[in-house]
């Protein structure tokens, strides 16, 4: 009796002793807190949505990072496009193992805030010494969508906004002036008819689902009678049947069937710089987190220029923001916070920049002689940064993932004919408005 007492009494223990090792080893979703030479490890999710070698750059910036702090190791996951980033960030929260960081789109952040996912960040800026300074230096156009109920849940990293490349050598054969882009809505109709031929089409502009909220993003703006959005700041109404935009969807109808200076249907996001480059169209609007991968590979004299306007000139931004998860612990915590700090340095972001084509998100990194040099080298890159006074935030709202998915069938209805553009966007509004009701008077 007394040996099985006794036999029970060491099981026990070691039970115990075997929970409290592990419990002292890993953070609350079983990740270890440290290996055993004493490296954390974080596992960093990051997508990748225009062309150039950003994956390598990205590697190059955690090298860097792990050089400084050898007690710091990141695990960096490429994970696709945004959506399959965002579907991936989900499914690792589900499964109890979210990523330690992550980068995903500024329009995610009210969803992400609601399903709890992120981490506020405002406790880890003001335990900077200078933290205040390092938040203000961010441009303003891309900070403004870093904030969730006044707190701050996002760092912006790969931003951009959407410029109007054209073909300077076509302009010329089309007898337009190459240093003259199109700067109204009326001009764009006669540019791009004059600029269609049997050879390639005068403008492009991406309508695929996924795309069309951010691409119709400026012209809502651009029409709209004081400069309205496609939805409120706190992201809980949204303003798509307005006659202003029923205007603009028409006039892109109007390109495809009446002017017939765009390619018909539904044109894809990422088939725009391929067909640009090939000389197969004459104007696209894009990002310019494509910059680098045109002035690489072009074989003509391209520009770069503002969003032709109409009763005012806009234009929507976008990209990826820096998150931190929330159901992480607290040292995890900390050291994702130090690699955020890193990756936005001022260096940093002057470095993705050049890099990339993706605007500097800080002002100091704009400044810095590498951006100046790089402007006066590339001056079709300074646009985008110029631009950025007349920029607002793209489709931004709760549940955004279902009302992009409304609007973009909306308007794809729209180009498809199956609809007007009347009746896809009252449609579309009165989707949203069911999916948005549960929000408001929050």
């Amino acid at each position: 009796m007394f040996k099985e007492s006794r036999k029970s009494i060491i099981i026990i223990i070691t039970v115990i002793l075997a929970v409290f090792l592990v419990s002292c080893g890993s953070n609350k979703n079983g990740k270890e807190t440290a290996n055993s030479d004493g490296v954390l490890e974080l596992e960093f999710f990051y997508p990748v949505n225009v062309g150039g070698p950003a994956t390598q750059i990205v590697d190059q910036m955690v090298a860097e990072f792990e050089e400084e702090n050898p007690n710091i190791k990141i695990n960096p996951v490429y994970t696709g496009n945004y959506d399959d980033t965002f579907t991936k960030i989900q499914t690792a929260v589900q499964g109890g193992t979210p990523p330690d960081l992550f980068i995903s789109l500024a329009t995610h952040r009210f969803t992400m805030e609601d399903l709890g996912i992120v981490e506020p960040l405002d406790d880890f800026i003001k335990g900077d010494e200078d933290g205040q300074k390092y938040i203000e230096d961010f441009l303003p156009s891309f900070m403004e969508d870093s904030y969730v109920d006044g707190n701050i849940v996002s760092i912006p990293f790969q931003r951009s906004t959407m410029v109007l490349y054209y073909n300077k050598d076509l302009f010329t054969e089309a007898g337009l002036d190459p240093d003259s882009p199109p700067k109204n809505w009326d001009e764009l109709v006669e540019y791009s008819q004059k600029l269609t031929s049997d050879d390639h089409v005068g403008v492009g502009l991406a309508l695929n689902s996924g795309s069309a909220q951010w691409s119709f993003g400026g012209f809502a703006m651009q029409n709209s009678k004081n400069g309205e959005n496609l939805m409120s700041e706190d992201g809980k109404e949204v303003y798509f049947d307005t006659p202003e935009n029923v205007e603009a969807l028409q006039l892109w109808i109007d390109l495809q069937n009446k002017y017939e200076s765009m390619n018909k249907g539904i044109v894809q996001w990422t088939d725009l710089p391929a067909q640009f480059l090939a000389q197969e169209v004459a104007m696209i609007y894009h990002t310019t987190g494509n910059m680098e991968n045109i002035n690489e590979n072009a074989e003509f004299e391209f520009g770069a220029a503002f969003l032709p306007g109409n009763k005012r000139i806009a234009a929507p931004t976008g990209g990826g923001n820096f998150y931190i998860s929330s159901d992480i612990s607290d040292e995890r915590k900390e050291a994702a916070w130090k690699f955020i700090r890193f990756a936005t340095s001022t260096e940093q972001a002057a470095n993705w920049s050049l890099k990339t084509g993706y605007v500097p998100t800080r002002q100091s990194a704009i400044d810095s002689d590498e951006m100046q040099k790089y402007y006066t080298d590339i001056p079709q890159a300074k646009v985008a940064y110029e631009q950025l006074e007349f920029a607002k935030p793209e489709l931004t709202t709760y549940d955004a993932a279902q009302v992009w998915r409304i609007f973009n069938d909306g308007i794809q209805s729209a180009i498809t004919g199956e609809k007007t553009a009347e009746e896809a966007l009252k449609d579309a509004q009165k989707d949203a408005d069911l999916i948005l009701e549960r929000y408001q008077g929050k």
